[in-house]
């Protein structure tokens, strides 16, 4: 009996370190993302194009770099050393954020940095995934309470972000994103498992990346529209900040501000989703999601106000609540015997529409206005949910 307490609460600190690992991380990158676009154009003196290009350029070597990754730890290896390697590449790549303002080495030196870094997410999703199997939990729960610490991460980060910028710089701000990583990557070593995967050779049933028969279809599908809905919020993610600074009365605080409150809703959405998912269906709830994101831009082609700005964001964080709740365990149950390339495609279709969101977003941009960018996210979700509809329930 003393055996099994001892068990029981050895399996709950662990818990407890995984949380806590998906929330630090999950900080670390909402203090970068919501900026980048600010921090190319303010301390660099990037045009919206060069902005548009880091997206696509960052996005592009993000994709190659974890999915190479992700095979070679299904294949066979320890994931929690694989999670420390990203972790420290990360450290290096706040550094150089920090003290570079050369855009040629940021697009460089700085991509190369940040799709190795990229990598750590999906891998500690994967983690997570095999040490719950192994434990017996329940895997949608657990998978989503560590999903619901990042939303809870973009309620705090955004806000102090900006904080951060007005009043000590970027500077600053990327010391504080290396120290995150430094944390993170302490609570890996002293208190992750191993995540060991025996090697095993790549068969037509369990290779690394999906074939193109039955279930696999589906998967790529599903892949697709995750592309196009993570598309369409990437151009929301680089243009808002520009969008709330010009218009009157508002500072780019106050883009701070509505991320962190869309944030919060999110984790309600999140927690929600976990019961209402075995009643009602991944699928329906896919579609309600991507509906939602469809209404939510168009609201963003017609609010300027911060009170109708604010209301809209409920939209917001419906769609990726649910998205960011159920679009790696949809692709995971499409892909059930190669758990971390399914986290990775998950984490690629975030990079691979910023890959097309950049160059769109840029484009746009430089010829148009905001609205435009906002009309053009509304097509990519249609198209998402048009797609979302030949995917069926896992």
């Amino acid at each position: 009996m003393e055996l099994e307490r001892d068990t029981v609460s050895q399996g709950q600190g662990v818990n407890i370190v995984f949380m806590a690992v998906a929330l630090i991380l999950g900080m670390a990158g909402a203090l970068q993302m919501p900026v980048v676009s600010l921090f190319l154009t303010r301390e660099i003196g990037a045009s919206p194009f060069m902005v548009g290009m880091f997206y696509t350029v960052n996005a592009l070597a993000g994709v190659g770099v974890s999915q190479l990754m992700a095979r070679k730890s299904d294949a066979g290896g320890n994931r929690r050393r694989l999670i420390l390697l990203c972790c420290s590449v990360a450290i290096a790549n706040a550094l150089l954020f920090a003290f570079s303002r050369d855009y040629r080495i940021l697009v460089s030196a700085g991509v190369i940095l940040s799709a190795l870094a990229t990598t750590a997410m999906p891998q500690l999703f994967a983690l997570a995934r095999q040490y719950s199997v192994g434990a017996d939990f329940d895997v949608i729960k657990f998978t989503t309470r560590m999903r619901a610490q990042i939303s809870i991460s973009w309620v705090i980060a955004p806000p102090v972000a900006f904080f951060i910028i007005a009043h000590f710089g970027f500077t600053a701000l990327y010391l504080l994103v290396a120290l995150l990583f430094v944390l993170g990557g302490l609570f890996v070593l002293s208190s992750l498992p191993a995540g060991d995967v025996p090697p095993r050779s790549a068969t037509p049933a369990t290779s690394a990346t999906p074939t193109a028969t039955g279930r696999s279809q589906e998967a790529w599908l599903l892949f697709a529209a995750l592309a196009l809905l993570w598309g369409g919020d990437t151009m929301y993610l680089i243009d808002m900040p520009i969008y709330i600074s010009s218009l009157p009365g508002m500072g780019s605080s106050f883009a701070g501000w509505l991320l962190g409150g869309a944030a919060g809703l999110e984790i309600l959405i999140m927690l929600f989703c976990s019961p209402v998912i075995k009643r009602v269906g991944t699928r329906p709830m896919m579609l309600l999601a991507a509906g939602c994101s469809a209404l939510f831009y168009l609201g963003m082609t017609q609010a300027v106000s911060p009170w109708a700005l604010a209301a809209i964001q409920v939209l917001n964080a419906v769609f990726i609540g649910i998205v960011g709740a159920l679009g790696m365990l949809y692709l995971q149950e499409l892909m059930p015997e190669s758990p971390g390339t399914a986290s990775t495609l998950y984490s690629n279709s975030i990079a691979t529409g910023a890959i097309f969101a950049g160059l769109l977003q840029g484009a746009i941009s430089q010829h148009w206005n905001h609205q435009a960018v906002y009309y053009a996210a509304l097509s990519l979700s249609l198209l998402a949910l048009l797609l979302l509809l030949k995917v069926k329930d896992a």
